[in-house]
């Protein structure tokens, strides 16, 4: 049987990526709380004193972005806002102006968007991705609560794993290396504090241990300094970590960014509705691994195209399954929206 390695990578939130996204996020959230039915799609760019839209600074704040050494801070930077209305000519065509009932509303632009599931996790996600987005959640959490004072808000993670391929039917076997790149302050160092804390606290909290052993490889600020970090180290900018938000890699990516954009952008809803479908296929054990592509027109209700992949681990055929997930679900852009109560920021997270 076959075996090979695959490497999955994630950032934290004090990523200057990422810290776009969020504030886009907080911006949408904003929106939604004074109007469900709110069209908002918007673009974030960070860089060391300045953060253009766009910005709610206590998304920053509450990051841990506070001063300059650490590459941000929310309390004096420049924030430089452009916001405009959608164009009218979008809006009838896709909304009618809210006239138009949920099945025929149309969608906000063109585009294919995929879903993918497999058995790997409880999560139903790929398991170097699972692994590599808690190590990064759980720098946060131990920055924050003060286990590892000296940890700063960037950071970035890798997992690769060794898998066997048994007909298509991934199967973890061992982790081959930890990859963690942490933002610190200028009073630790690798030798002394680092690799110990990031082991410790970090990866044994994270990593079961039947996926560790003596062979694996632990590449812990392989740099040796990471002080200079977010928005001061490099510019942030919004959706450039797409992979990261959704599958590691493994299965597809297809259409824009989810961040800063209502559940109307099909590039946001019709993924949701991609990743549902792909879930409940091998939640019911029809499947090991499932992934789904569903395409949109500007202004057409019903999907472009549905296309079903089990590679080969189906239960029945994939011509069948997309029978049955088309008689199941309902792709039409409106109705995604209100099956999976989509207008709150809350059901974004």
């Amino acid at each position: 049987m076959d075996t090979f390695l695959f490497t999955s990578e994630s950032v934290n939130q004090g990523h200057p990526d990422k810290l776009c996204d969020q504030i886009s996020y907080a911006i949408l959230d904003a929106y939604l709380e004074q109007d469900p039915e709110s069209k908002v799609d918007c673009e974030i760019c960070v860089k060391t004193k300045m953060v253009v839209v766009f910005d709610r600074p206590h998304t920053c704040r509450g990051i841990g972005f506070v001063s300059f050494e650490v590459g941000l801070d929310a309390d004096n930077c420049k924030v430089l806002v452009n916001v405009e209305q959608q164009s009218p000519d979008i809006a009838q065509s896709v909304h009618g102006h809210l006239t138009k009932k949920p099945e025929e509303i149309g969608a906000s632009d063109q585009g294919h968007m995929f879903g993918y599931a497999t058995d790997e996790t409880p999560e139903l996600m790929p398991l170097t991705h699972v692994l590599a987005t808690k190590i990064g959640a759980k720098l946060d959490e131990v920055r924050k609560n003060g286990v590892c004072p000296w940890l700063w808000p960037d950071g970035r993670t890798e997992v690769t794993m060794e898998y066997q391929n048994e007909g298509g039917s991934m199967i973890p076997l061992r982790v081959q290396t930890v990859l963690i790149s942490t933002q610190h302050n200028s009073t630790v160092t690798n030798e002394l504090q680092i690799s110990k804390d990031l082991k410790e606290h970090v990866i044994k909290a994270v990593i079961p241990s039947k996926y560790l052993d003596k062979m694996t490889i632990f590449l812990l600020n392989p740099a040796r300094q990471f002080v200079i970090g977010g928005p001061r180290g490099h510019v942030g900018l919004l959706g450039r970590k797409k992979i990261v938000d959704t599958y590691g890699g493994w299965g597809a990516y297809g259409g824009g960014a989810f961040s800063g954009k209502d559940a109307s952008k099909v590039h946001r809803s019709g993924a949701y509705i991609a990743r549902k479908v792909a879930k409940s296929v091998v939640a019911s054990n029809l499947a090991k691994r499932c992934i789904v592509q569903v395409s949109y027109a500007i202004g057409v209700p019903e999907p472009l195209s549905v296309f079903v992949d089990t590679y080969g681990t189906g239960k029945v055929s994939d011509r069948d399954l997309l029978d049955q997930v088309k008689k199941t679900f309902n792709f039409r852009r409106g109705m995604t929206i209100v099956n999976l109560d989509l207008k709150t920021g809350d059901s974004f997270r």
